[in-house]
């Protein structure tokens, strides 16, 4: 499970975004997005560059906030 920070997610309209973009590229994904703490959780095969690179291409600045 990879966390980020996505300072600019504030509501359902950027939780669909980013989910939609991760699923592209990974479609057996879990995304968990939490608007309140701005962290949007994955569960993937796909490595955090990848990841980082979708919510960015989705139109949102985002940091990694810890690998588990």
């Amino acid at each position: 499970m990879r966390s980020f920070k996505v300072p600019d997610m504030s509501c359902g309209h950027c939780t669909a975004t980013i989910e939609k973009a991760i699923k592209a590229i990974d479609p057996t994904s879990s995304v968990t997005c939490d608007t309140g703490t701005r962290q949007v959780e994955v569960d993937s095969v796909l490595n955090e560059h990848v990841l980082t690179e979708a919510i960015r291409n989705a139109g949102y600045g985002v940091t990694a906030a810890s690998t588990t």
